[in-house]
């Protein structure tokens, strides 16, 4: 262990909280902390990691951003041809059919919010099924292409 040299720093109460609290959670010392960044201030590469740094994580949330506008995407996709289907194929209705209707459809609509709640609590969403399918599917085409075929050749 290389030899240490005592010194006496005041500190804002605010910022020696944060640096006890961190100590805690490394489960290291107070003084390492403190010589830690009194190093990494006094480096003279520092700007070039924190540019590096940086640089990692706007491609992260570059990357996040990138998935969130696919997924966002395919529920826009998945909305206008719902709505398409739905205009196109639900027929016009009698003015004394209406009514029941509507009470029809506000239990339908009830009972599709509950779900809908029920499925946000739990964590399942459409998307993360909708991909699990998706690979599924191509994994049994992937199966049903490497089969040999029943006929001789």
């Amino acid at each position: 262990m290389t030899p240490r040299t005592r010194m006496n720093v005041y500190f804002d109460p605010a910022l020696l909280k944060q640096v006890e609290a961190l100590a805690l959670r490394r489960n290291i010392s107070k003084s390492a902390i403190v010589e830690a960044a009194v190093a990494s201030f006094l480096s003279g590469d520092t700007t070039e990691k924190l540019e590096a740094a940086m640089s990692r994580r706007l491609d992260r949330l570059g990357r996040q951003v990138g998935a969130l506008d696919e997924d966002l995407a395919v529920l826009g996709e998945t909305l206008a041809l719902f709505v398409r289907f739905w205009l196109t194929f639900t027929p016009p209705m009698s003015d004394t059919a209406q009514a029941a209707a509507r009470a029809k459809g506000a239990e339908r609509f009830d009972g599709f919010m509950q779900t809908l709640g029920k499925r946000l609590a739990t964590g399942d969403r459409f998307l993360k099924e909708l991909s699990r399918d998706v690979d599924s599917l191509a994994g049994d085409d992937q199966m049903e292409a490497s089969k040999p075929s029943g006929d001789p050749a």
